[in-house]
């Protein structure tokens, strides 16, 4: 019995890394997703922590309006901070999303390569089962024309 050999395997290896390397990038765009996510939730705990400290000046015995004003100022810079880091977490999330369809896009390939490799291996099985059968009637065809002709002989 012969040797299979995917004549396209070189291309079915070259689709894998593709899939690795998509992998990668979609795992790294991922992490990135939750440190903009983690970002943000750091603005909006220092905008309730101002707004905490902003509340404690309104309510103490004795009013500071430089506080209170610097206070506000520090309120809305945080309500800055907060849109931007929306902005960079929706720009991530955009990138993820990219990078979830080109992964998907390469698993799709690599899979394809893989059915094909599979086909080929079947039907190399097919002609291997038909050349062993020419090779089993030809001996037996053999076979029975020499006890034939030895049977003739005597």
């Amino acid at each position: 019995m012969s040797r299979f050999v995917y004549r396209m395997q070189n291309i079915l290896n070259v689709k894998e890394k593709m899939e690795e390397q998509a992998k990668n990038d979609f795992a790294s765009a991922n992490m990135r997703v939750a440190e903009e996510e983690e970002k943000l939730k750091m603005c909006y705990d220092r905008r309730r922590r101002l707004e905490d400290e902003g509340r404690a000046l309104l309510l103490s015995e004795r009013l500071d309006i430089l506080k209170i004003d610097e206070n506000k100022k520090l309120v809305a810079h945080a309500d800055e901070m907060i849109r931007a880091q929306t902005i960079q977490l929706r720009m991530a999330e955009k990138i993820l999303e990219e990078k979830r369809v080109k992964m998907q896009k390469a698993m799709q390939e690599r899979k394809t390569q893989d059915i094909l490799k599979e086909r080929a291996f079947e039907e190399f099985l097919a002609e291997e089962k038909a050349a062993e059968s020419k090779q089993i009637d030809e001996l037996t065809s053999y076979t029975h024309g020499q006890k034939k002709i030895n049977t003739d002989l005597m």
